[in-house]
């Protein structure tokens, strides 16, 4: 079996994945803050990683894969205040939403899915830690993190203080030591939601507060995975600062442990060649785009890119995905009468994934495998052929649909399905009776209802284009 390799940004090298225990292999991967609906760029992230720890449980026999969900955040504030609702109304709606959405493009679901609200006992206690160490202070009802504590603070980021403190251009809360220390802990007002904790302010005994963002995954992380994971994910906008301050605020807590040994960060999405954003106008949300297009040739378009490059969306890169697994589902439907062969993997595409999550390397064995099963000639070829092509599609999270359901595409109703059905079968009637002006008029039927009709090894079928 290939051995797996990661390039670690920690590192900046590709190195040979080694986990701490073999026997329970951890990893994390920032999740989303539900406050509004997920767009494509939002995909990336749960759709690799979740393949990433498909093939890290094809290989250890436990694998622990946590992906959290922020569901205290003052955008999530700003979105409750501003419909008169709590904040559970707001991240309820849209932790289903997402996952709705991230399943529809078969992203893996997290064996442990935190919630950070589900977590203040823990953030609490660890913002004590950090205070009892000296890497953290009390001001003015804040908890804030103090940089210069901590001697490799920059590092994973590349980035030295003196550039982080000289680049800050928010204006600096008179409480802080230092411009670059963060928020571990903040006081709340009435309308914002709260805990009581032990940093009273002024007008407060109570203390009552709420978390910063960069402590909630360190809190969770160490809550369901330990002090030191295997591999923690995310994407390169979280580089700095979010992932740069779970790694001091961890190793702070822990007394110098490394938090994670394998740092993964995947490319941001750009749609048409352009960043995404408001002004532009062109943030696409999943929940459109897979009505728009079919979910697996979402996911098939995701996989296309490697994770750690940019990955461009457009109406054209959509067209192609699905015309090519339109090519991988006609090989497999030309095999339907076949009996895969039992037990068979798909060995090149697990090689390409643990060559550094390889992913369009194993879509191009994908398809290889996909012309070998045309060709496959003989009852044992084909069998084997249909296995590997199978095989390679489970791993890959994709053939997942029966080629006929597949070419008969998104119809509408079951009435539209029972209707081509029963046009189909009169057809093949008309053509055996030799009544070829009846199967000409049923053709057209087809036409005129946008749906292909096609002629194949195995009979005749019908899709919608």
């Amino acid at each position: 079996m290939s051995k797996l390799r990661l390039y670690n940004t920690r590192t900046r090298s590709t190195e040979l994945f080694t986990p701490i225990d073999p026997a329970r292999v951890t990893m994390y991967c920032c999740g989303p803050t539900v406050y509004s609906f997920a767009h494509i760029g939002n995909a990336r992230p749960p759709v690799l990683f979740g393949l990433l720890a498909r093939v890290l449980k094809r290989t250890y026999p436990s694998v622990i894969y946590a992906r959290n969900i922020t569901d205290v955040d003052d955008k999530i504030n700003q979105a409750a205040i501003a419909q008169s609702l709590p904040i559970s109304a707001i991240t309820e709606r849209f932790t289903a939403a997402y996952l709705a959405d991230t399943g529809a493009v078969g992203a893996d679901m997290p064996d442990v899915q935190p919630k950070a609200t589900a977590h203040i006992a823990d953030i609490i206690e660890m913002c004590e830690n950090l205070i009892a160490r000296g890497h953290a202070y009390v001001a003015a009802g804040h908890v804030l993190f103090d940089v210069t504590s901590f001697a490799d603070y920059g590092k994973l980021s590349r980035r030295s203080l003196k550039e982080m403190i000289a680049g800050a251009r928010v204006e600096i809360a008179p409480y802080k030591k230092n411009p670059a220390d963060f928020v571990l802990w903040k006081p709340s007002t009435p309308e914002l939601p709260g805990w009581s904790s032990p940093w009273q302010t002024d007008s407060d005994a109570s203390g009552r507060g709420r978390p910063g963002w960069h402590i909630e995954c360190s809190a969770m992380a160490k809550a369901h995975l330990g002090e030191t994971i295997d591999i923690h994910a995310g994407g390169n906008d979280l580089l700095f600062p979010h992932h740069e301050n779970e790694v001091a605020q961890s190793t702070c807590a822990h007394g110098g442990k490394i938090f994670a040994n394998y740092w993964l960060h995947n490319g941001m999405l750009t749609v048409d060649g352009a960043k995404m954003s408001k002004s532009l106008g062109n943030i696409h949300l999943i929940s459109d785009l897979r009505v728009k297009y079919r979910p697996e040739a979402l996911r098939y378009w995701l996989l296309s890119g490697h994770y750690r490059q940019p990955l461009d969306f457009s109406d054209a890169a959509m067209v192609q995905a699905k015309t090519t697994l339109d090519r991988v589902y006609a090989a497999l439907d030309s095999l339907a009468a076949v009996t895969p062969t039992p037990d068979v993997g798909a060995d090149s595409v697990m090689a390409a994934l643990c060559d550094d999550l390889n992913t369009p390397l194993a879509i191009a064995e994908l398809n290889l495998l996909a012309k070998e099963a045309q060709k496959a000639d003989g009852a044992p070829a084909k069998a084997l052929a249909k296995a590997r092509l199978l095989a390679a599609g489970e791993l890959l999270g994709l053939l997942q649909t029966d080629p006929r359901v597949w070419f008969q595409g998104d119809a509408q109703t079951d009435a539209d399905t029972a209707r081509f059905d029963a046009l189909l079968a009169e057809r093949d009637a008309a053509r055996l009776a030799k009544n070829y002006a009846r199967s000409d008029e049923i053709r057209k039927e087809f036409a005129e209802a946008g749906v292909l009709l096609e002629d194949t090894a195995n009979g005749a079928r019908w899709r919608r284009g």
